[in-house]
């Protein structure tokens, strides 16, 4: 892959984690830490295998790297989504 596009997109997945940190410092939701770390782990990911591996994205410890990336990413999704069945609406006693 071309180092310049390589370099885009370690950019903007660092720029991804910053903004979901941002939003972690607000909030100090666990949602945004992770997602947070997970694109901070891409953006690193892609600039250090491409100094020490070279462009050739097929190797296995890319996929790895991205297996804990993305597994970060659905944690936050089913953790919030968990949070969220836990408490009740407004309104709601929690009876059928």
């Amino acid at each position: 892959m071309n180092p310049v596009l390589i370099g885009g997109i370690a950019t903007a997945c660092l720029v991804a984690a910053l903004f979901f940190l941002r939003y972690w410092r607000a909030t100090h939701d666990r949602f945004f830490l992770l997602f947070a770390l997970s694109f901070a782990l891409e953006g690193i990911n892609r600039v250090v295998l491409f100094l020490y591996v070279g462009p050739d994205e097929y190797g296995p410890f890319y996929y790895l790297i991205r297996l804990v990336a993305y597994g970060l990413i659905l944690l936050a999704i089913v953790g919030k989504n968990r949070a969220a069945q836990a408490r009740p609406r407004a309104g709601e006693s929690g009876d059928l």
